[in-house]
């Protein structure tokens, strides 16, 4: 990190203060110089994760503290008094990576939770050379990260639910904010004013309480994030729980200098008995339809289908709004057939295709043959009733006609 200290001391200056609180507090200085923040919105953004780690008994600290008690707290440097910093901690936390076969095999569905994407960013040449102390401490390698994070996912800032990131001093939670997406550059300040980082607001920032109530155990802060995570979209999280979260963010950072990203989801949806997948604002799968459409069939001409097919196909429908995917089980075997959104059940055969390439195929625009062979449609299990699949799209212009 000398190289960073050496950066600071020829933009700001350095003192007898702590290094990091020096850094930090830079940046904060920084943001309140271009964009008119004030010392109360670092304070705001302490006063909430504390008031946040009251719920959570993994937390070192459960103190809720006024704003008038955050502010009078010692200073230590720039805007930072001592309940704005991490404190020194002690603990330990783990993860379980396991593949989805492994998942099923051993009946975990109702515990699994998707890593959506995961992205990682160093240093930048515009951490040192344009001098900036607020890309001194990893705003552009934030930004770099989650921007790639979000292009390869489909998942938009919008669509996030609940958030735990690196709150090492609240200046670095609130640059963070901008770096990620939350809100407009240079909107932090109306951000958290707006209460739109807590509960009842946009989304839920640190619901643990952060590295500023909950602890910072160093190695073990990443994955006491991606626990936390986990417990909210699971819907475990007790008395600190986000109403509805289905899509969880981290961030985690260290000078001198790398941050990691990642995105979260359920990675069944139907064992936890919710719907994880967050849909983008009045989105929805284009081919709903098409199963509306089989759906009605099978009930107005159901004892003349099901003879044909006497099959159960599990349709995987991936690329929906927001980069979202979603199952469909069409029952043409049993009584008098059924179609289920989300359904888990064994089937027969499993088709998996993006949800425009599905919509195309079923409506008589993409030819099954040239979609195998492109790895548009891809096939697991009984091939011979796949070719079925031609039962439900034998009149492809009277299935145009219904949509």
């Amino acid at each position: 990190m000398e190289k960073h200290v050496e950066v600071l001391m020829d933009v700001a200056g350095i003192d007898a203060s702590p290094m990091a609180a020096q850094l930090f507090g830079n940046a904060g200085l920084e943001h309140m110089r271009k964009y008119g923040t004030t010392e109360e919105h670092f304070a705001k953004i302490a006063l909430k994760n504390h008031k946040h780690s009251v719920n959570n008994e993994y937390s070192q600290f459960r103190d809720e503290y006024s704003l008038d008690d955050i502010k009078k707290s010692p200073k230590i440097f720039g805007p930072l008094t001592k309940l704005q910093c991490c404190p020194t901690s002690d603990g330990s936390a783990a993860a379980i990576l396991a593949s989805e076969n492994f998942v099923k095999e051993h009946g975990l569905e109702n515990q699994a939770v998707e890593i959506i994407g995961i992205e990682m960013s160093t240093d930048l040449p515009s951490t040192f050379k344009e001098k900036d102390p607020m890309k001194l401490v990893g705003y552009d390698m934030t930004k770099d990260a989650v921007n790639r994070l979000y292009k390869k996912s489909g998942v938009s800032p919008q669509n996030v639910d609940v958030v735990e990131l690196h709150d090492c001093f609240s200046a670095n939670e609130l640059i963070t904010y901008e770096a990620l997406g939350l809100c407009e550059e240079g909107g932090a300040g109306r951000f958290i004013d707006s209460n739109d980082n807590t509960y009842g607001g946009r989304l839920v920032v640190n619901p643990s309480g952060g590295l500023i109530s909950k602890g910072h155990p160093l190695g073990a802060t990443g994955l006491a994030q991606c626990s936390e995570i986990c417990w909210q979209l699971r819907g475990q999280a007790g008395k600190r729980q986000v109403p509805n979260a289905k899509i969880g963010l981290q961030h985690n950072i260290g000078l001198g200098g790398a941050v990691v990203v990642a995105l979260y989801r359920l990675g069944f949806p139907s064992g936890q008995g919710s719907d994880s997948r967050k849909m983008v604002a009045g989105g929805k799968f284009k081919s709903e339809e098409i199963f509306t459409v089989i759906e009605d069939t099978l009930k107005t001409d159901g004892k003349n289908l099901i003879p044909k097919v006497k099959g159960i196909f599990s349709f995987k429908v991936t690329g929906g709004p927001g980069g979202i995917e979603e199952t469909w089980i069409v029952d043409a075997k049993t009584g008098a057939g059924s179609v289920t959104r989300g359904g888990t059940g064994k089937s027969d055969v499993s088709i998996t295709m993006t949800d425009d390439d599905l919509y195309d195929l079923m409506t008589g625009k993409l030819n099954a043959q040239k979609a195998f062979f492109q790895g548009k449609l891809k096939i697991k299990g009984n091939m011979g009733l796949a070719m079925k699949l031609q039962e439900f799209q034998k009149d492809a212009e009277a299935l145009r006609s219904k949509l």
